[in-house]
C-alpha cells in the first residue's frame, strides 16, 4: 500500500477544498471523499494535481487510507448531513479513531453527538471554522471543541493551517468539551451579524443624512481602517464602496436592499434567551435583517407612512467624527454582550472558556478579526473574572469618553428618520447596566397585581417574597415564584 494520509476530508465544496489545499502545503497527505465521486477526480486532476494528495471513491477506502489513529474531518451542510455521514464512517472505525466536524453545526448538536460517538469509543471534535474560503487556504480561525482526548491528535494539523497574528501567536487553541467550539464560533457569527448591521448603520446615516457619494464613503471609510477601527470589516466595506459596475457607477447602490441569513445569528440570539443574557444588538442585528427581507411590503409601507424631510445643517466633519465614536462604542457594547453569553454558557454547560485565548482566536483569519481584540485579550488577561468587558478600565474610559457623540448620532438618526436599532439598542444596553435602579420594581408590582406572582423588597433580605392584595378581593394567595 501506498503512503497513508495523515488526515481525511469529507466534502469538496470551496471550504473543504482550500482546507485541503491549506493542509497539504503545510505538510500533511490530505486523503479526500465526495459523494459526488467526480468532483474527486476533477479535484485531483485539477488544483490538487501533483500534491500530498490521495483521491477516494468510498467512505471505505477513505479510511483505509489513513494513519491510526484516524482522523476524518467532515465539511459538508450542518444539520441531518453530518448525522448521515458520521453513521457511514462509524462502521469503518476503530477505538480511538477521530471524527472532525468543521461545520457550522448547532451546538447542542455536538454535544450530542460527541456523547453518542464516545460511548462507542470513537473521539469527536466539533470545530468551528472561520475566514471563508480564504482564511481556509491561507489560514483561518479554528474553535475546536468535544473530546480532549482528541484534541492532541489533531492539535499539529489545526495549528498548522490556521492564522498567525502578532509574534506568531496562533489563532487555534482547545475551547473546551462538547459543543464548546461550536458554541463560541456561534458567538462569533453572531458579533459577525452586529458588527455588519453597526456598518451598514453608520452607511445608513452618510448616505441619507449627509448625502455622500459612495467615493465619499470610502475615503471616510479608509480612513477609519487606519485607526481603532482597523478590521476585515471596515477594510471590505472601504473596498465595496470603491466598486464600480461596467457602467462606472458604484455597484453598491445598484444592490437589493434583502439580506438573507443561514441561522446562526438567530441561534445566538436563542441561546441568549435560554441564558437569560441580554443580547440585544446581535438580537436587533438579526431581526434587521428579517424586516429587510420585507422589501415589497416596505416599499408599499413608504408611500404610506410619510414623514417630512429634515435637512441636515449641522456640521457634517462633526457627525462623521461621531459616528466613528459611535460606530467603536456599539462595538464595545456588542463584544461586552456575546462574552457575557459566553460565561454563562461556561457556567451552564460547566466548561472552562479562556476568554483572552478566545480573542486570539478571532484575531486573525476570521471574518470580526479587527486590532481591538488586543484590547479584549488585554483586559482578560488583567483580570480573568472580569464580570463584562465594559468594566475593563481601558473599555471603561473609552466609553465614558465618547458617550455624546453616540447620543448624538442617536438623536440625529432619530430626529431624521434613519433607523439604527443596533446602535440604539447598544446605547439603551449602556444606559440600562449602568442604571442602580431600574423601574423594574413597577413591573414586578404589575405582575404580583394581575397574577399574584410576588416581588422582593428593599427593605428586607433578598430571596423573601411578599404579596399583596392590591383590590383588597384578589385574596391572599400567591404563585409560586420561578425564572424561564
Amino acid at each position: 500500500m501506498s503512503q497513508l494520509a495523515d488526515i481525511g476530508l469529507v466534502g469538496l465544496a470551496v471550504m473543504g477544498e482550500n482546507l485541503v489545499l491549506n493542509m497539504e502545503r503545510n505538510g500533511y497527505t490530505v486523503a479526500v471523499y465526495n459523494r459526488t465521486t467526480e468532483k474527486v477526480d476533477q479535484f485531483i486532476q485539477g488544483q490538487g494535481k501533483g500534491k500530498k494528495l490521495i483521491g477516494t471513491h468510498s467512505i471505505e477506502e477513505l479510511v483505509n487510507n489513513l494513519k491510526r489513529p484516524r482522523k476524518v474531518m467532515l465539511m459538508v451542510k450542518a444539520g441531518k448531513p453530518v448525522d448521515d455521514f458520521i453513521e457511514l464512517i462509524i462502521p469503518y472505525l476503530e477505538q480511538g479513531d477521530i471524527i472532525i466536524d468543521g461545520g457550522n453545526s448547532h451546538f447542542p448538536d455536538t454535544n450530542r453527538r460527541t456523547k453518542y460517538l464516545e460511548q462507542k469509543g470513537i473521539l469527536y471534535i466539533g470545530t468551528g471554522v472561520s475566514g471563508g474560503e480564504e482564511g481556509a487556504l491561507n489560514g483561518p480561525s479554528i474553535m475546536p471543541g468535544g473530546s480532549k482526548d482528541a484534541w492532541p491528535h489533531v492539535k499539529p494539523v489545526f495549528q498548522a493551517i490556521a492564522a498567525k497574528v502578532g509574534q506568531g501567536e496562533i489563532c487555534c487553541d482547545w475551547v473546551g468539551e462538547n459543543g464548546a467550539g461550536h458554541f463560541v464560533k456561534m458567538v462569533h457569527n453572531g458579533i459577525e451579524y452586529g458588527d455588519m448591521q453597526l456598518i451598514t448603520e453608520v452607511y445608513q446615516i452618510m448616505r441619507n443624512v449627509l448625502n455622500m457619494s459612495a467615493d465619499e464613503m470610502h475615503e471616510v471609510f479608509k480612513e477609519w481602517n487606519e485607526s481603532e477601527l482597523d478590521s476585515y470589516l471596515i477594510e471590505i466595506t472601504r473596498d465595496i464602496l470603491a466598486f464600480k459596475d461596467e457602467d462606472g457607477s458604484p455597484l453598491v447602490d445598484k444592490i437589493l436592499d434583502t439580506a438573507g441569513q443561514k441561522g446562526t445569528g438567530k441561534w445566538t440570539s436563542i441561546a441568549a434567551l435560554d441564558l437569560g443574557v441580554p443580547l440585544t444588538l446581535i438580537g436587533e442585528a438579526v431581526f434587521a435583517r428579517s424586516l429587510s427581507a420585507q422589501k415589497e411590503e416596505r416599499v408599499h409601507a413608504s408611500n404610506i407612512l410619510k414623514v417630512a424631510k429634515v435637512p441636515f445643517e449641522g456640521d457634517k466633519s462633526q457627525l462623521l467624527s461621531d459616528l466613528k465614536d459611535a460606530l467603536y462604542a456599539s462595538k464595545i457594547v456588542s463584544y461586552a454582550q456575546g462574552y457575557a453569553l459566553m460565561k454563562a454558557a461556561a457556567i451552564e454547560y460547566g466548561w472552562n472558556l479562556n476568554y483572552g485565548g478566545i480573542a486570539i482566536m478571532w484575531r486573525g483569519g476570521c471574518i470580526i478579526r479587527s486590532v481591538f481584540l488586543d484590547k479584549i485579550k488585554a483586559a482578560y488577561e488583567s483580570n480573568p473574572q472580569l464580570e463584562n468587558l465594559l468594566l475593563d478600565p481601558f473599555f471603561t474610559k473609552t466609553i465614558l469618553n465618547v458617550q455624546q457623540a453616540w447620543r448624538r448620532v442617536a438623536a440625529t438618526a432619530s430626529l431624521h428618520g434613519v433607523s439604527i436599532p443596533a446602535i440604539s439598542s447598544a446605547l439603551a444596553y449602556f444606559d440600562g447596566y449602568r442604571t442602580d435602579r431600574l423601574p423594574a420594581n413597577l413591573l414586578q408590582a404589575q405582575r404580583d397585581y394581575f397574577g399574584a406572582h410576588m416581588y422582593e423588597r428593599i427593605d428586607k433580605k433578598r430571596g423573601e417574597f411578599f404579596h399583596t392584595n392590591w383590590t383588597g378581593t384578589g385574596g391572599n394567595t400567591a404563585s409560586s415564584t420561578y425564572n424561564v
